[in-house]
């Protein structure tokens, strides 16, 4: 296996772990009460997903 390859599938399993952990913030009471007031997620679960898809997008593209 190349050390793209690994690169590659390292960077998938880190972007499902901050999409997951995204997920579960988004779930937090204090996320939700912000979300009630706001209409919109708080930035620090959008960071997660957006660099989470990143990091899959890339690392599914290095790893194929």
């Amino acid at each position: 296996m190349g050390m793209k390859r690994i690169a590659g599938i390292v960077l998938v399993a880190v972007g499902l772990g901050l999409v997951y952990t995204g997920y579960q913030m988004s779930g937090a009471l204090t996320n939700q009460v912000s979300e009630a007031f706001s209409g919109s997620p708080t930035d620090s679960v959008m960071l997660r997903y957006v660099a989470g898809v990143a990091c899959i997008a890339v690392g599914g593209f290095l790893a194929k």
